[in-house]
């Protein structure tokens, strides 16, 4: 079986790498013949930082969708049209609008110097900051700040291009026509699968799994969950045991 799985509040939390005893279950279910891939909103790039080297050469698909690393290496990348940039751009222009622009692997930030988002970004220094002019594609943007939030959205609206709002967060994501999480996965020939997830961008991914598995309550991925886990103190360990039910259940026949 393939296990899925979303990164930043389903299986690492508060911007830390994933912990040793998440990454031991991890290694028992390969052990066991299972199949793993994470699927984060994070490009590759910064899905790295808080994953196990053994793992960056496995499946990683990055940017909600919009980016596949296999074997160390981008396989799959899919850019907004020149089109859509230059209207995207004009409109974060008329809005004062700051940023955070994804290429394949640099990226373009004109946000304050203590935005929480700076965490994650690049920890490691594996890219660089360039002007937005200087990207051959952009795969995703995240708006972080904005006036006149209502018009800007409604713009965004007429778009084609995907949106997501991080309510907690308080930024705009947005991603190609097309992309999400499931049509990765699709590209991937993989249609047979258990998700963890914790957010709306995880929804297409839940609407195809066998086992869709909600890590806190998020009141719009609950109608797709087969069942949740509470972010308690013990959320870790009560992820381990779900792993560990699971890896049994599905357990991969020798052929």
């Amino acid at each position: 079986m393939t296990f899925i799985f979303d990164l930043d509040g389903t299986i690492c939390f508060k911007g830390k790498p994933l912990s040793p005893a998440i990454t031991c279950a991890l290694q028992q279910l390969e052990e066991a013949g299972h199949r793993i891939v994470f699927a984060s909103a994070r490009p590759i790039r910064d899905m790295l930082p808080v994953l196990p080297k053994p793992f960056h050469n496995g499946t990683l698909i990055g940017g909600n969708g919009a980016l596949i690393s296999e074997n160390g290496n981008i396989t799959f990348s899919r850019a907004f049209s020149p089109a859509i940039v230059e209207t995207l751009m004009t409109t974060l222009h008329e809005h004062q609008a700051t940023y955070l622009i994804d290429g394949e692997w640099d990226y373009s930030y004109t946000g304050r110097a203590d935005h929480p988002i700076l965490t994650n970004l690049d920890p490691h220094r594996l890219a660089k900051n360039i002007p937005v002019s200087e990207h051959p594609s952009i795969v995703k943007l995240l708006i972080l700040s904005a006036t006149e939030k209502e018009s800007l959205l409604e713009k965004l609206g007429e778009m084609d291009i995907i949106l997501h709002l991080h309510a907690q967060e308080d930024v705009i994501d947005c991603s190609p026509k097309g992309i999400h999480k499931r049509a990765a996965l699709s590209h991937l020939n993989i249609t047979d699968y258990i998700a963890f997830g914790n957010d709306a961008n995880d929804i297409t991914m839940f609407e195809g799994a066998r086992h869709p598995v909600m890590i806190g309550d998020h009141q719009a991925l609950r109608p797709y969950a087969m069942e949740s886990i509470s972010l308690n103190e013990d959320v870790e360990e009560k992820i381990i045991e779900k792993l560990m039910e699971l890896k049994d259940s599905y357990k991969v026949e020798c052929v």
